[in-house]
């Protein structure tokens, strides 16, 4: 089974953010990883990263229409961004909103996510194991 890996924006810098929060992965080794643990669970990943608002909401509608279950990062869109909540909410397979750090234990602006309300949940601050993590998930909750 397919699953569709969504990053927002940032993420595909990894190697020059700060290591202390982000980690010391870079992107690809972030993709390589989120696909080693996919394949190890039965799932085929496709991985995409956007610095772009439209362009990830239509891989969310893209998503939708193919019943694709979904892993997305919406990195900084998480805290403000509509219109990715709106698509994210069209989902017809789970969807898991995961995150390398705790954004709890980060800035203020930053304890909201305006995505986990449809989301079937989130996992934040394993570093590249949240994804890992989201894998399992996906895979219990798909049965």
């Amino acid at each position: 089974m397919k699953i569709l890996v969504i990053n927002g924006p940032n993420l595909a810098r990894l190697d020059i953010r700060d290591s202390s929060i982000y980690g010391d992965l870079n992107y690809g080794e972030l993709q390589n990883l989120i696909q080693t643990a996919a394949t190890k669970h039965g799932f085929e990943a496709d991985v995409r990263q956007s610095d772009d608002e439209a362009t990830i909401i239509g891989w969310l509608h893209e998503a939708a229409d193919k019943k694709l279950p979904v892993i997305i990062n919406p990195a900084a869109f998480t805290h403000y961004s509509y219109a990715i909540r709106d698509a994210a909410e069209l989902a017809k397979a789970p969807l898991i909103e995961v995150h390398l750090s705790n954004p709890l234990s980060r800035e203020e602006f930053r304890h909201t996510s305006v995505i986990a309300g449809v989301a079937n949940g989130t996992i934040a601050g394993f570093g590249p194991n949240s994804y890992v993590l989201a894998i399992i998930a996906l895979k219990n909750l798909i049965g």
